[in-house]
């Protein structure tokens, strides 16, 4: 009986000391504001575990739940319109002359990053031009509480976990910080560059034009850009462009519009 007392001891206590070893449960996601301030604690545990530093932590505690990020999140209807909706509703045809004369007055700029990434003007512009109106509208939420909210949020809360844990990096190395601005998915930049690929093709202060564009190109170059080569649909450069956005109309007006950029002839923003 004392033997047999002793074994079932030393089970149930490697039974402990593996339930101790075991992972935490990650934070639970969740479709409501609710539960968001239970749920930064429990990630900001684990966060801490992994390394993240106090300042990031501090700001991630600072966050609130972005309502206005969930409802445009939910809403992405321009999408879903024909690629001749969506040139007209993104006005494309101004993008284009606008573009072109960007082309023109920053040459040397656009010859630099097409000698070092092989992307030309166009295609950097349009995306520039789609993107914020050329700086003109790069969003004024609150960074770290939209990706937040996003990880939070029980629809993607994968893709937007790893958004976080990079978001909060770069806060730590002091590249962001917890009042830095941006769009509703926590964009940033010149170009709307997410934080992840920040880490991974950011130069320089993403809100100076000449950083957000080699950046851009970076991105494009690690994503099958090749110098020379064409990026219409169907051509080998437009995997790039895919890679830069999901939505496929999104992608075909992005090369359309470059083409006209760098063709620099013909109506503007028609095929």
């Amino acid at each position: 009986m004392i033997r047999g007392r002793a074994v079932a001891g030393a089970v149930f206590g490697a039974m402990a000391l593996l339930g101790c070893l075991a992972p935490a449960e990650a934070a639970q996601c969740g479709s409501s504001p609710a539960g968001f301030e239970a749920w930064k604690r429990e990630f900001s545990a684990e966060a801490q575990g992994k390394g993240v530093g106090q300042t990031a932590l501090a700001a991630l505690m600072q966050t609130n739940y972005a309502s206005a990020t969930i409802a445009a999140d939910r809403g992405q209807r321009s999408f879903q319109l024909t690629l001749d909706q969506f040139l007209a509703k993104r006005g494309a045809t101004t993008i284009v002359v606008k573009g072109r004369q960007l082309k023109q007055s920053q040459a040397a700029l656009f010859a630099s990053i097409q000698q070092r990434y092989g992307v030309p003007p166009g295609p950097l512009i349009a995306i520039w031009g789609m993107e914020t109106g050329f700086g003109s509208q790069r969003g004024n939420q609150n960074m770290l509480s939209s990706i937040a909210t996003l990880a939070y949020d029980c629809r993607r809360p994968e893709f937007f976990t790893d958004q976080l844990y990079a978001a909060l990096k770069l806060i730590d190395r002091g590249t962001l910080s917890g009042a830095t601005r941006g769009s509703m998915h926590g964009e940033v930049g010149q170009t709307q560059f997410m934080p992840k690929n920040i880490l991974a093709y950011g130069t320089g202060n993403l809100e100076v034009a000449a950083n957000a564009l080699n950046s851009t190109a970076n991105f494009l170059k690690a994503h099958g850009w090749k110098a020379g080569a064409g990026y219409q649909p169907g051509e080998p450069n437009f995997v790039a462009i895919e890679a830069w956005n999901a939505a496929g109309v999104y992608q075909k007006a992005i090369a359309l519009m470059g083409r006209q950029i760098d063709e620099g002839g013909g109506a503007a923003a028609s095929r």
